[in-house]
């Protein structure tokens, strides 16, 4: 396995490789809410020199799997250098007033991708238009992407991973998006640990509330579950949905949550041998039997993946989470 890390000085234009200086490489995900980030362990060597904002690049075997910026330095007195560096989205963090009316969530990216001078590559078409967003107030940018997917999910049942693919930013829907590993029963896994819940994200009731200005009061919508109320007590998720939103609309939108919020929370975290390439938003098959309540075979998305290069070795810790069984 050969490692390139690559650290350019804009200053003076000169690239430095960095990998036979490195010690370690965390090379971590999420599918939501946080930029890809880079960290680097590195001894301090020759006439090194790079500064916050210079480009950083990571390849293994040839293959690039990060293109960020450095935003961290840190030294010790022995000259050990600790780097963190995170990819474009982590400009996507401002804040922003944006109202949006009658666009994809594409076009969304497009456009604050221009506002913030940032690199687009391929988006996949969501094939839903998004009636309105209301964002005047002020809100993440990266956030008000994350709502916009969110929105397509209700109500089209498809989920899209927006991420930063070395260097420009990308959208591609999780289900066409597979790995052709397996990881589990005597498949690259080291270790797992498997916890149900319905603690954290789990509702058997939804109320959504519409604003109604000709009475001064809400128009609420309410779909509950009484099985799975019995079982658990009442779970209920409350939200205000935009005004211009029809009953129909509204309707859609209520069922297609409590389907997706009225289960047990699985969530399964896997340390494994590396795969170069993996990454958060991606399909992976996993096959581990008799976890507890269920036995795993089938073709799950990555909540989060971390990358650690250490030594020549390469492992990983993967989660996932919303398991059903066979």
């Amino acid at each position: 396995m050969t490692y390139s890390l690559l650290i350019e000085n804009r200053n003076s234009g000169r690239i430095y490789e960095c990998a036979t200086l490195t010690k370690t490489v965390t090379l971590s995900t999420k599918r939501t809410g946080s930029p890809a980030s880079l960290t680097i362990d590195l001894l301090k060597g020759g006439d090194l020199a790079f500064f916050e904002g210079d480009p950083v690049r990571f390849s293994v075997d040839g293959q690039l799997l990060f293109y960020g910026y450095v935003f961290i330095k840190e030294k010790d007195r022995w000259g050990n250098i600790s780097i963190t560096a995170y990819d474009q989205t982590r400009y996507l963090l401002a804040k922003q007033s944006y109202r949006f009316s009658g666009v994809t969530a594409e076009g969304i990216i497009r456009r604050i991708a221009n506002d913030f001078q940032l690199n687009v590559g391929a988006l996949a078409s969501t094939g839903y238009t998004i009636p309105y967003l209301d964002f005047g107030s002020g809100k993440g940018c990266l956030d008000i992407i994350q709502n916009a997917l969110q929105q397509v999910t209700l109500n089209t049942g498809k989920v899209f991973v927006f991420y930063d693919d070395g260097g420009a930013l990308a959208l591609k829907e999780s289900a066409q998006w597979r790995s052709s590993v397996t990881i589990g029963d005597g498949s690259l896994a080291t270790d797992y640990t498997y916890k149900t819940d319905i603690d954290s994200d789990t509702y058997n009731a939804v109320k959504l509330v519409r604003p109604n200005e000709k009475t001064g009061h809400g128009d609420a919508y309410e779909v509950r579950d009484s099985a799975t109320i019995k079982k658990w007590g009442f779970l209920q998720y409350y939200d205000q949905v935009d005004e211009n939103l029809t009953d129909a609309q509204i309707k859609s939108m209520s069922q297609t949550m409590l389907a997706y919020y009225n289960r047990v929370l699985r969530t399964l975290s896997v340390e494994s041998m590396g795969i170069p390439g993996l990454r958060a938003g991606q399909m992976i098959f996993i096959k581990i039997k008799d976890m507890g309540d269920i036995s795993l075979s089938k073709y799950v998305m990555l909540e989060s993946v971390e990358h650690t290069f250490e030594e020549g070795k390469h492992t990983m810790k993967l989660e996932t989470r919303a398991l059903n069984g066979d």
